[in-house]
């Protein structure tokens, strides 16, 4: 039994509204030591987190992370447990229906059951992939996305309800991060926006947050080189009309920004919208850590999981850099046991490596000393 359990995401959320920051959701993917030095951090400044894992990385089969949401909730339970952080929530992120089938709706069902079960506090149903490019109107446009949110939404409740009833953190998505058409970026609307939030609320949902697609893009993005760069292709500008508009219309829902991985913290700690944009999702620079860690560490281990990515995801006209840097994702799962074997010293490595970080970002997104906002 865990002591310092996870916070339902509304009472995290809802105190921070317009309080100038953002909270940190931390994707670890790979729990020893980076998920330690990231709680640790949140706990040594007081500053609230999140710990989050999308469908992708782990569903009932495990994911491409190897931990089912029971494996992962109760690994970093246990990492709350022995730093002693109580203002944190566990969030269910990227709860992708890609499609509106009954047999789409139902795994999604049996999933979403399956991370409440496993202590979840905070989801965000991903339904942005559903968009009828046909459509003569917003409604329109969105219909699919509603249905499948709607539904999902309150399916969750109800599954909520019958454990006690306890609130839960409710993230939205209109919009599909990272989607490019020939003339660049596929850009969220304002009136997309307001609209997508009005018609949850008219159907009984209320979200806290709302994922749109603004220029961000998930993972490591590189150049025509196939060299990593910095992400610098989030539309500040577009975020805060959409935020605006949400103000407007009385709603109390904040924006979470995705894909910050890369994003250079001078530019969010100077530019970013704090407080309009409340949840900051950063992944993949987590991982990026591990394998820097594991490069010196343990170089055998290291130039395995190398040739593997990059025999597997062989690209055309990619470099190896580009291919590793996006690919080497999935080998959490086909090199588990090693990597959760790895010697103690590297493990303590990347806890400094992941502590010394999540120091930055909390200053950065200005959430250092806000968990007192927040209640038990």
């Amino acid at each position: 039994m865990t002591a310092y359990k996870p916070l339902s995401g509304k009472k995290l959320f809802r105190p921070l509204i317009d309080k100038d920051c953002i909270v940190m959701a931390a994707n670890t993917r790979y729990i020893p030591g980076v998920a330690k030095g990231i709680l640790r951090a949140a706990k040594d400044t007081n500053s609230p987190v999140l710990s989050e894992i999308a469908r992708s990385e782990s569903d009932l089969n495990g994911g491409y992370t190897g931990y089912t949401p029971t494996e992962f909730a109760g690994k970093i339970m246990e990492v709350a447990d022995e730093v002693g952080l109580d203002k944190w929530v566990l969030h269910a992120d990227h709860i992708s229906v890609k499609e509106g089938d009954r047999e789409t709706i139902e795994g999604t069902k049996d999933l979403v059951k399956s991370q409440i079960k496993a202590g979840f506090t905070s989801f965000a149903i991903d339904a942005s992939h559903i968009f009828n490019f046909e459509g003569e109107t917003v409604r329109e446009e969105l219909q699919g996305n509603l249905d499948a949110t709607i539904e999902i939404a309150k399916f969750i409740s109800s599954e909520m309800e019958k454990r006690g009833g306890d609130s839960y953190g409710l993230e939205v998505e209109v919009g599909e991060v990272g989607r490019k058409d020939e003339k660049g970026f596929i850009l969220t609307s304002p009136e997309q926006a307001t609209t997508f939030i009005s018609e949850l609320n008219n159907a009984g949902v209320e979200p806290d947050l709302l994922a749109t697609a603004n220029g961000s893009t998930h993972g490591n993005i590189y150049d025509e080189r196939g060299v990593r760069i910095e992400q610098v292709s989030i539309d500040i500008e577009r975020t805060k009309k959409i935020a605006k508009a949400l103000r407007e219309m009385g709603s109390h829902v904040r924006i979470a920004q995705h894909g910050i991985t890369g994003t250079p913290l001078h530019l969010i700690a100077t530019e970013f919208p704090r407080g309009d944009v409340i949840k900051g999702n950063v992944g993949t620079f987590w991982q990026n850590i591990v394998w820097d860690i594991l490069k010196v560490y343990e170089i055998d281990l290291y130039e395995r999981i190398e040739r593997w990515v990059l025999e597997e995801y062989e690209g055309k006209g990619k470099s190896n850099e580009e291919i590793f840097g996006k690919n080497s994702k999935y080998a959490f799962k086909e090199f588990f046991d090693e990597m959760h074997g790895i010697d103690n010293k590297a493990v303590k490595a990347m806890e400094a490596q992941a502590y010394a970080s999540a120091l930055m970002f909390y200053k950065a997104f200005n959430s250092i000393g806000k968990a007192d906002y927040i209640e038990l």
